[in-house]
């Protein structure tokens, strides 16, 4: 798989990841403070930096022999 596809495959877990995260705190505590569209733009903007810090990232990590 090359770089690309694999950072933004990262991304997506990302995205995911922080919207599975609000939906758990909304059950088991209550409300966020946060309507949908805010929860969403905010997860996008996780994702944004998941994708860009594991593009950089996958290059040094594979010089080091840890991929």
């Amino acid at each position: 798989m090359n770089r690309t596809a694999s950072a933004l495959l990262w991304g997506l877990v990302g995205t995911l990841a922080f919207l599975v995260l609000v939906q758990g705190y909304r059950l088991l505590v209550g409300a966020l403070g946060l309507d949908f569209l805010t929860a969403s733009g905010v997860a996008l903007l996780v994702g944004g930096v998941v994708t860009a810090a594991s593009y950089v990232a996958e290059p040094r990590l594979a010089a080091k022999g840890r991929t």
